[in-house]
């Protein structure tokens, strides 16, 4: 099986087919930006790559981003939205209207990214309006997103080595510039556009991840990782110089805040999350 970084290889190397197709010569090859890719292999939390990530695609004209990542996608295309890692830029209006309405359960291209791989140019769902496929949900986001300059961009859907992750990312362009414009950009920028996506991607699922608003806490980590190394209750008490209870007291509220019904689920979500081992005071980079 091809992995991710052979993939990314790939795409460097090739010339663009729409040239090939005319009968082109190749253009000459750009070089990736390699203090960027340096600055993303070097970063060590999820603040510092997203920064540097938003403003190099602002670069090629996408200026507000929504990217998701789902280590433990249990059901349905989506999964369950606590479990999502979700980063943005957007303006916190339409965050609000996309997330707090839960808008993106039917937003076209959201569907498109959960059941396909690869990017899709949004004249994908544009067109399927004009075609009348759209169902009454989706054009209710298609009009709110055309009211609030959401119209013209790009969306990925990365591959994962495992079924039960999920990731991915819509590329909004920047307000005046069309969907022809875009599609422009993409020909010309695309092979570069989604090695840079998938570069941050991967550095993402390595990176340990939290919900905000229920981080762990270092005592909830540390009782998970024992369990994780097969010790009992009792056993993680005389370790740790603690009562039993309150042993039983850290797993529930580390079953609480991960949304775990099991201690051992619990075990594998901090685990795909990265949350164990992390190093207390870690600076971003």
């Amino acid at each position: 099986m091809e992995t991710p970084q052979e993939r990314l290889k790939k795409r460097a190397r090739r010339v663009p087919e729409s040239q090939a197709a005319k009968g082109h010569s190749a253009a000459p090859a750009r070089q990736l930006d390699l203090d960027y890719v340096e600055h993303i292999l070097a970063a060590r939390t999820v603040e510092c790559v997203w920064d540097a990530h938003c403003k190099k695609m602002a670069e090629f004209g996408f200026d507000r981003l929504i990217y998701g990542l789902n280590h433990f996608r249990t059901h349905g295309e989506f999964g369950d939205q606590s479990d999502w890692i979700i980063l943005t830029n957007h303006d916190p209006e339409y965050i609000e209207r996309f997330f707090g309405n839960a808008l993106f359960l039917h937003a076209p291209m959201a569907i498109w990214v959960a059941r396909n791989k690869g990017a899709c140019s949004w004249r994908w769902a544009r067109e399927r309006f004009e075609r009348g496929e759209t169902s009454e949900m989706e054009n209710r986001v298609l009009e709110i997103n055309s009211r609030m300059g959401v119209s013209a961009g790009y969306s990925i859907s990365f591959e994962n080595l495992s079924e039960r992750r999920s990731s991915g990312i819509g590329l909004c362009a920047r307000r005046g510039l069309t969907q022809d414009d875009v599609d422009r950009i993409w020909r010309e920028h695309g092979d570069e556009i989604m090695v840079l996506n998938e570069l941050m991607n991967l550095k993402m699922h390595i990176l340990p991840q939290s919900n905000p608003s229920k981080p762990l806490t270092r005592r909830q980590r540390e009782v998970l990782q024992w369990v994780a190394d097969g010790k009992t209750i009792q056993d993680i008490a005389t370790i740790m110089g603690l009562n039993p209870a309150t042993i039983e007291k850290h797993l529930r509220l580390a079953r609480e805040r991960l949304n775990a019904e099991t201690t051992a689920q619990a075990v594998m979500k901090a685990s795909l999350q990265n949350q164990f081992f992390i190093v207390e005071g870690l600076g971003s980079r």
